[in-house]
């Protein structure tokens, strides 16, 4: 079912979301840790396009399900999931926790990395069903996706999932492995052909092991106090410790893991929930009130930059202008430099209402744009970072947005 959107702030300029197709970035030419020497991300019934097929996937407090073309400004209804409480992508999949575990909604948007270009896809939209677990329930991603896995911890029933996605870019739901590890908190990492799981160890600390998809062991371990955190970035797989972090990738098909500590001597409140641009290098995390986090995973450093205003989320662009975006707690998106943390700009609130009613807006930064909900006003926001934070459009939404995520990057 389509209905109308309608922009509420015009367009100043067009928008420009054509990535780079035949040449990587400087600095970008390791391959993709999940990279496939095979096919080129394409499905049966899928069309290949000739650009990135971006738009804003909601779901509602009832679990509705919208999808907003950002090229043509149409809204789809894709269907309706159990009531969600959280909500995880990897620019393609929509991982919706429900009371009854996840629900999985395919958008048919994707883009696949090739590492010195990308090829653009388009189908139907489905939801594909529920994985059952007992929840809190945490997901992690790869950044690709019709290969490789995803993985699913449910901390109710101390459940380690491993879901096949190349099953999923076929509408089917397939768990490579299923583990009861034994412990009320915990990652499943997917990287590459293996997994990473984080369990208690004998003294009662933490450490990291290494699976095959099969569920075997694979002999690695890695010591991770009190593990939060993860994301995927074109160098490897991040997993947040207590004293920095581990930085899995597979090299000549052998699963590796490196140690990147904290400074020397920092005793700023440690990094707990990681954000970027999807696959870009540099990540960005809350450092608490203490500032915010830069972790480079080419250079293997951190970087502790000064928060200009209490701030409710952070997320790095690392692009060539090396930007930052910031949500502060008055509502208002800041663009800062990931360099030295100097702002460069700042809106006006746009989500104070969402923040006072005690939702959490999402903040979401692609090549050329950023996009924020706000779940209580009814809107979602699109930033142009590159040109003093300039509302480019906003977009009224049918209904609450509670959960956002972009699609078909």
């Amino acid at each position: 079912m389509h209905s109308p959107i309608t922009p509420t702030l015009a367009l100043l300029g067009a928008l420009a979301v054509t990535l780079a197709s035949c040449a990587s970035a400087p600095g970008d030419a390791s391959p993709s840790p999940t990279a496939s020497t095979g096919g080129h991300g394409a499905v049966a019934g899928a069309e290949e396009v000739a650009e990135p097929q971006l738009g804003l996937t909601t779901v509602d407090p009832d679990g509705g399900v919208f999808h907003l073309d950002l090229l043509d400004e149409t809204v789809t209804e894709i269907g309706e999931t159990g009531a969600p409480t959280a909500l995880t992508t990897d620019g393609r999949y929509l991982f919706v926790e429900t009371a009854d575990g996840i629900d999985v909604v395919d958008s048919g948007r994707w883009t696949w990395d090739h590492v010195d270009h990308f090829h653009y896809y388009r189908a139907s939209p489905a939801l594909l069903g529920t994985v059952e677990g007992e929840g809190p329930v945490t997901v992690a991603t790869t950044t690709l996706s019709t290969t490789g896995g995803t993985g699913v911890f449910f901390a109710g029933s101390a459940e380690a999932v491993l879901l096949d996605t190349e099953a999923l870019s076929k509408g089917e739901i397939v768990e490579l492995f299923r583990l009861d590890i034994g412990t009320g908190a915990g990652l499943v990492v997917p990287i590459g052909s293996f997994a990473l799981l984080t369990e208690a160890d004998d003294t009662g600390g933490g450490v990291v092991v290494g699976y095959t998809a099969d569920g075997e062991r694979t002999g690695l371990e890695e010591d991770c106090i009190d593990p939060a955190g993860t994301i995927t970035t074109r160098v490897g797989a991040v997993i947040g410790c207590r004293d920095g972090a581990l930085l899995a990738s597979v090299v000549d098909d052998e699963l590796r893991v490196e140690r990147i500590p904290y400074p020397p001597g920092s005793h700023a409140t440690r990094a707990t929930e990681f954000d970027n641009r999807e696959g870009r290098p540099t990540v960005a995390a809350l450092a608490g009130d203490d500032g915010i986090w830069m972790l480079d995973t080419r250079s293997r450093a951190w970087t502790l930059l000064p928060s200009p205003a209490p701030l409710v989320s952070v997320t790095a662009v690392d692009d060539e202008s090396d930007h930052l975006l910031a949500l502060a707690e008055d509502g208002s998106v800041l663009v800062m430099s990931g360099a030295d943390g100097a702002v460069l700009s700042r809106t006006e609130p746009l989500v104070s209402a969402s923040l006072a009613a005690g939702t959490r807006p999402v903040l979401i930064a692609d090549q050329h744009r950023a996009y924020l909900s706000a779940p209580t006003e009814r809107r979602l926001f699109e930033i142009d970072y590159a040109d003093a934070g300039r509302i480019a459009r906003s977009f009224d939404t049918p209904t609450e947005p509670a959960f956002v995520a972009e699609t078909g990057r």
